[in-house]
């Protein structure tokens, strides 16, 4: 573990950022008080944390339909999502994207997609940008076990190996595509097999473990920014959810996502570690914790306090947008 104690401090609270906010949008949405769907990324935290924490705000990323996390994970403001989320003016997108089109372009964050394996082409595109201007950018491409199916994605895999764009693709494979195993849908096990066949490098990690997503992807940045091409980098990180809040998961085994929580908890992993280590103890990691739900706290009181959109809202997004 040579990572310095900031890094590994900034790690732990990103990570338990999204945990909280995403605990939280489930009750608040459950209450009715968020509308539309929620797709919740607990359980994946290491993921995106492992990623984003390599990535300056003029990276880029593209997300998925459940991109709270990368979102939390590149830096956006709290208070400005969870007004997104509540459809409010003061929300990132001026409360007119919601939860599965949220996005932040002063961090980067290029946005999440309803489309399934939507964001790799819009990344490619990112890359080829970062590329043109050699300005030593990268961009990511989050997508899912359901979304590596996609023909979009094997064609922006090919396309960012042809042009050696300094692109870095994660598969965060959950084990599920909607409600179907990516066992019975994929037609092979090992998804970074498949990016590799394209002439990129890939490796698939343990997802849930923050260490090593971050060993994988800082080598896939690296080589990025060198101009050394595409990577691709395969996080197995199950989601302790649904497909959606509210999914009864019947075709999940019975006991899975207990033994999940016991045993896979990404939160409780680096904790661990962390304290095995001697760089933090329990009461400092508390205290933390602590913080971090009342910035939650703070961030929901604002959504509820904002103003909803109103005509002359909607008439000014549509005049910047066409002028």
């Amino acid at each position: 573990m040579q990572l310095p104690r900031s890094t590994l401090l900034d790690a732990y609270l990103r990570m338990q950022r999204i945990r909280n906010f995403e605990e939280r949008i489930v009750i608040e949405f459950s209450s009715g008080e968020i509308p539309g769907f929620i797709h919740s990324y607990l359980g994946q935290e290491a993921s995106a944390v492992g990623t984003c924490i390599h990535l300056d705000d003029d990276d880029y990323i593209g997300s998925t339909h459940r991109g709270h996390g990368h979102c939390i994970a590149k830096g956006a403001d709290l208070k400005a999502m969870m007004a997104e989320l509540y459809g409010k003016r003061d929300g990132l997108c001026r409360g007119k994207g919601g939860s599965m089109h949220i996005a932040d372009l002063s961090k980067g964050m290029l946005g999440a997609n309803a489309i399934v394996g939507g964001s790799p082409p819009l990344v490619l595109g990112a890359a080829l940008t970062a590329k043109t201007r050699g300005n030593g950018k990268v961009a990511v491409a989050f997508t899912g076990d359901g979304g590596s199916n996609q023909g979009t994605v094997f064609e922006a895999m090919n396309m960012a190996v042809v042009l050696q764009l300094p692109a870095i693709f994660v598969i965060e494979n959950n084990g599920f595509g909607e409600g179907t195993a990516a066992s019975y849908a994929c037609g092979t096990p090992d998804l970074a097999a498949r990016a590799a066949a394209f002439g990129m490098p890939a490796v698939a990690v343990d997802g849930t473990d923050f260490f090593a997503v971050h060993d994988a992807v800082g080598e896939a940045v690296e080589r990025a920014r060198g101009g050394g091409g595409p990577s691709t980098v395969e996080t197995r990180c199950p989601r302790f959810t649904g497909h959606f809040v509210g999914d009864p998961q019947h075709y999940r085994a019975r006991g899975e996502v207990e033994a999940l929580r016991r045993d896979g908890d990404p939160l409780a992993l680096i904790r661990r570690r962390l304290i095995e280590a001697g760089l933090f103890d329990v009461e400092q990691f508390d205290a933390l914790d602590r913080d971090v739900a009342a910035e939650i706290d703070d961030a929901v009181a604002f959504a509820r306090a904002a103003p909803i959109p109103d005509e002359a809202d909607l008439m000014a997004d549509v005049y910047i947008a066409y002028r």
